[in-house]
């Protein structure tokens, strides 16, 4: 089974791996005298540039340099060209893990930093956590490990390390959103939760697919009905939509997007924690979308009937334009017809 990751590829470059374009070379890898200084105490070509490169790579991205790893090219040369090295003798030093670990030990001590701890892990896991509790962004909870390691002063361990801390750290902020958006519900009211995957003989269909199924083009006024149904049958099961200020915003927004994608027999294997906070949080999704849904159909209908009755009245009025014109030929005729028969008496 492939292991599970919770990064980007793109991510994971930003975070761990060597950068080799020309702005991250100059601000992450130009040397001072003082480092000059420390890596001129080495007295073989390929041991300077180890020394030099792993001084680099601990600095930027916070790391050692793995047994056998070869950095990019352009930083190799960038980092050579700046202490008079050929770059090519890099791969003499890579072979030498003992000189590598030597190296590390010293440059720990002048870069002031260590490896991390059991209690910098604890923190780093705790900072994860807050940050997965706001967001389930995998790169805002990595980079939330990293930030406090850093901080803290110690190297960042294997990015496989920092990854599998990442996923326990979403892993728990899902159960305690989940644990507090269903804390205090009564164990009949998470019975009746169930009860929406079951396949109900009335409709011939889960309630959990009848809720979300609801329809949504403005056709007939049967639409209208429906949705009034499935908000009518929302409110007979008691759920408060305040619930969801228990829950950050951006681990409400995955809940949701999860419970969208979740078909009921789906739903039912999952753990009950889980499932009944996937349930509460569609029943108060489909509160707010289904309320405003009805009541942006009921100004369409009512916009439509105004439309008919404004055509109906219309077509009254071109229907009777005969008549009306009519009328008036005959009205003007007889008024012609009296005024020549009363100019003929004033003659006579």
């Amino acid at each position: 089974m492939a292991r599970r990751k919770i990064l980007k590829a793109q991510d994971r470059q930003e975070l761990f791996d060597i950068p080799a374009d020309e702005d991250s070379l100059i601000r992450h890898y130009s040397l001072s005298a003082a480092d000059r200084l420390e890596i001129g105490l080495r007295r073989r070509e390929h041991n300077k540039l180890g020394f030099a490169v792993q001084l680099c790579v601990m600095r930027h991205p916070g790391r050692v340099l793995a047994a056998g790893e070869i950095p990019p090219r352009a930083m190799l040369k960038y980092v050579a060209d700046q202490i008079g090295a050929d770059p090519t003798v890099f791969t003499t030093y890579a072979r030498r893990e003992e000189t590598r670990r030597d190296h590390i030990a010293r440059l720990m001590i002048c870069l002031g930093v260590r490896s991390a701890t059991a209690q910098d892990r604890r923190a780093a896991l705790l900072s994860a956590i807050e940050a997965a509790a706001m967001s389930d962004s995998g790169a805002s909870i990595v980079n939330a490990i990293v930030a406090t390691l850093r901080e803290r002063g110690t190297l960042l361990p294997a990015a496989e390390i920092i990854e599998r801390m990442g996923l326990a750290a979403r892993a728990i902020a899902r159960r305690h959103a989940e644990g507090a958006l269903i804390e205090g519900l009564a164990p009949e009211k998470l019975q009746a939760l169930d009860k929406l995957l079951e396949v109900d003989a009335a409709i011939g269909q889960t309630r959990f697919h009848w809720l979300r199924s609801a329809p949504e083009a403005p056709a007939a006024s049967k639409n209208l009905v429906g949705l009034t149904e499935r908000i009518a049958f929302l409110r007979t099961l008691g759920i408060d939509p305040g619930l969801r200020a228990r829950v950050a915003s951006g681990r409400w927004d995955q809940m949701v997007r999860e419970g969208n994608a979740t078909p009921a027999w789906l739903a039912n294997d999952f753990n009950a924690s889980r499932r009944h906070a996937l349930i509460v949080a569609q029943i108060i999704k489909l509160g707010e979308k289904l309320t405003d849904d009805a009541v942006t159909m009921f100004i369409k209908l009512i916009g439509r009937l105004f439309s008919q009755a404004h055509s109906r009245k219309k077509r009254r009025h071109m229907d009777h334009r005969t008549d009306t014109s009519k009328a008036l030929r005959l009205f003007l005729d007889t008024i012609s017809a009296l005024q020549s028969a009363n100019d003929r008496s004033g003659r006579t």
